[in-house]
């Protein structure tokens, strides 16, 4: 989520992630700090004083343009607030803002959105891969930061599992791209027996992984379902913009017909300026034009020396020879961030 330029009478959205995963989202107009904007919300962030005295209502920005307010060198020294902290009994918002809290969601009384939603859609893109589409039953969808996941329920009740957007945040209908599981319960609940109008639970969001504000080229490594994230991410980049910075796409599969939403990407590519995408498959005997691994086909110079931002994700092995195979290179990407995708065990919803 970018930071966006509001009037200054119309309250500006703040995404609060904390350390657990969990992100919440409140309303904060110029006239209030963070900390009193998040209390208003039921959402009480560490604070010991509301002075900008103590220092304990430290926050990390990721993203977004506030006014500091006043406080002393013992509460956030200047080297802090170079890095970025600040001070959320002090701060107040000036645009959209994404701010870690150095707390867990739970220690702030935090309890995660429930959304009841239908279904549009359930759709084969292939034998081991499907597209699930929903809308909300009422109101909105959960809010979310581009790359988040929601925890989804099916109408048993006792059937979750996390899947992460594919759709960019604010959409009307949201989209997630879905490994079938042979044996699996949802899968089995997805192929065989979903109909459109069923109800599903939407928990969340959660997620570390998620779009930070885009300051440096950005290089995008997915294998398999891994890809989903990224396509939200993508999504809000053709959206929103990427201010002109290169972005470079490497997405892999293992089998030829499991490399989907392709056409999606290309379409893509004609919204988003300097962007670039290489495909391949790794399996045997396949007749991608490009073949192997997603590191077999960006070297060094996708790095840009260093001074890029990294999003990989898939399953663990391909997320490790990935963070592996950048140190291989011997630059450091000034950040990196990484999921890894497994076939999850059923969640048994108490």
């Amino acid at each position: 989520m970018m930071a966006g330029r509001w009037s200054r009478r119309v309250p500006h959205t703040i995404a609060l992630n904390f350390e657990d995963g969990t992100t919440q989202f409140i309303r904060a107009d110029e006239s209030e700090s963070i900390a009193d904007a998040a209390y208003r919300h039921g959402i009480n962030v560490p604070l010991d004083c509301t002075n900008g005295v103590c220092g304990t209502c430290k926050a990390f920005l990721q993203s977004g343009e506030f006014d500091p307010g006043s406080y002393i060198e013992d509460a956030l020294s200047d080297v802090e607030a170079a890095e970025g902290y600040v001070l959320c009994c002090q701060a107040k918002a000036k645009s959209d803002m994404v701010i870690d809290i150095l707390a867990s969601s739970g220690a702030c009384k935090v309890k995660p959105k429930d959304t009841i939603a239908e279904i549009v859609e359930v759709e084969a893109l292939s034998t081991h891969r499907m597209r699930l589409s929903v809308k909300p039953l009422e109101g909105t969808l959960p809010m979310f930061l581009p790359g988040q996941y929601v925890n989804v329920t099916a109408p048993d009740q006792m059937t979750s599992r996390p899947y992460s957007f594919t759709s960019a945040p604010g959409a009307d209908v949201a989209t997630f791209l879905i490994r079938n599981v042979p044996g699996g319960k949802m899968s089995a609940y997805l192929e065989a027996k979903a109909k459109t109008g069923d109800r599903l639970l939407l928990n969340g969001p959660f997620g570390s992984f998620y779009l930070r504000a885009p300051r440096r080229p950005i290089l995008f490594l997915a294998g398999g379902t891994g890809v989903g994230p990224i396509l939200s991410m993508l999504e809000h980049l053709a959206a929103r913009g990427a201010n002109n910075q290169p972005v470079q796409l490497v997405y892999g599969a293992r089998d030829d017909a499991d490399l989907v939403e392709v056409e999606r990407i290309e379409a893509l590519a004609a919204r988003i300026p300097k962007f670039a995408y290489h495909t391949t498959c790794s399996g045997p005997g396949s007749r991608h034009p490009l073949t192997g691994h997603v590191t077999d086909h960006f070297a060094a110079g996708s790095l840009n020396n260093g001074d890029v931002d990294v999003y990989l994700c898939g399953p663990p092995e391909m997320v490790e020879n990935g963070r592996q195979h950048v140190a291989k290179l011997g630059l450091s990407p000034a950040n990196i961030h990484f999921e890894k995708f497994a076939p999850a065990s059923e969640v048994l919803t108490a």
